[in-house]
C-alpha cells in the first residue's frame, strides 16, 4: 500500500505534496487568524504489476496563531480612587484568547494573581507612593508567549502636617510653612 497526499495550504509549515506518512514538521502560523490546511490523501495498492487506486480520504490541520495581548498604560492613581477595570484585548480572531497575570505588590489591593481582567484597585495608606509591576501573560490552545509589563502607581493620600494655633496683632507679619511626611512627588 503506498499513499500520496497534498497539501492545499503549504504555509502551515507543511510541504505542498508527498508519499508516504506525512513527516514531522514544525506548524507555522504568523498571522492573527487560524490557518486550515486541507489533506488529500490518495491510497494505492499495488499487487504484481497492477496498482489499484482507492478512495481519497481528507482531513484538515489548524495551525492557530501565537496569543497575543494589545498593549496597556501604566495607571496612575490616588489612594481610594477608582480605578477602571483593565480590559485585555487582542487582534487575534477565530479563536478565546484567556489572560493571566501576575502583580509584585499587593499592598495596592490588588491580589498577587489573577485570571481574566484585571480588577480595579487603588490603595496606599503610606506616605510615598506605592508600584506595583504586573504582567499578564495571554494563552490560546497552550501557547503562552508575548506578555506585557505596565506599572500601576498609586500615591498616597494628600496629607499636612498639623500647624499650632497662631494668635497675632493686626499688621503683624505672618509666616506659616506647611510640611508633609509624604514622599515621591
Amino acid at each position: 500500500m503506498t499513499y500520496a497526499w497534498s497539501n492545499d495550504t503549504p504555509a502551515i509549515g507543511l510541504a505542498a505534496n508527498g508519499t508516504g506518512d506525512i513527516p514531522s514538521f514544525t506548524a507555522i502560523n504568523t498571522g492573527t487568524a487560524p490557518l486550515i490546511a486541507t489533506i488529500t490523501v490518495t491510497p494505492t495498492f499495488t499487487n504484481s504489476a497492477t496498482s489499484c487506486p482507492g478512495p481519497v480520504k481528507t482531513f484538515t490541520i489548524v495551525v492557530n496563531p501565537t496569543a497575543q495581548v494589545d498593549p496597556v498604560s501604566d495607571i496612575l492613581a490616588c489612594n481610594a480612587e477608582t480605578v477602571n477595570e483593565v480590559v485585555f484585548t487582542t487582534d487575534r480572531s477565530g479563536g478565546v484568547t484567556t489572560y493571566e497575570w501576575t502583580n509584585d505588590n499587593t499592598n495596592i489591593g490588588l491580589a498577587a494573581s489573577g485570571t481574566g481582567n484585571l480588577p480595579p484597585r487603588a490603595v496606599n495608606s503610606g506616605t510615598a507612593p506605592d508600584t506595583a509591576r504586573t504582567r499578564w501573560c495571554p494563552s490560546s490552545t497552550a501557547i503562552v508567549r508575548d506578555t506585557s509589563k505596565p506599572e500601576i502607581v498609586v500615591h498616597p493620600t494628600a496629607q499636612v502636617n498639623v500647624q499650632p494655633n497662631v494668635t497675632r496683632c493686626n499688621e503683624e507679619e505672618t509666616n506659616i510653612s506647611f510640611g508633609t511626611v509624604n514622599t515621591g512627588g
